[in-house]
């Protein structure tokens, strides 16, 4: 283990559950401790959490295509449950259709999301990003 909580689940009305079990399955590999709030899972259930279990990241997967929607006003939810300072990522299919990734990940970065996966990204890629951006020794 290296200390470091992760906030797991899939937002809105999205139901894929077996991404989530590899991401949460991936994630505990790589020695973090992690909260999976399943599937179906509104901002107020990440944040929870967060809260809860004082942790320092909240990771998000959607791939139903809504997460744009689905993630209005999380970051001021964050900041008013007071976690300031905790990271925000998010993967998968977040929006609807075929459109420019950089475009995207403009869109969620203005949103407060600190990392923004394109679909198809593999879970190494944010294991890799975890570690950078929560300073842990490798």
């Amino acid at each position: 283990m290296n200390g470091k909580t992760i906030v797991i689940g899939v937002i809105g009305s999205d139901v894929h559950a077996v991404g989530n079990k590899i991401i949460d399955y991936a994630l505990t590999n790589a020695g973090f401790n992690v909260v999976n709030v399943g599937v179906l899972s509104t901002q107020e259930d990440f944040i929870n959490a967060a809260v809860e279990t004082n942790a320092d990241c909240i990771l998000i997967s959607s791939l139903y295509g809504h997460g744009e929607l689905d993630c209005q006003g999380i970051r001021e939810k964050c900041d008013e449950a007071g976690l300031k300072d905790i990271l925000l990522y998010i993967g998968g299919n977040i929006v609807v259709g075929k459109q420019d990734f950089k475009d995207v990940e403009e869109r969620f970065k203005k949103l407060g999301f600190n990392r923004v996966y394109p679909p198809g990204v593999k879970i190494e890629a944010g294991i890799e990003d975890l570690k950078k951006d929560l300073e842990i020794k490798q």
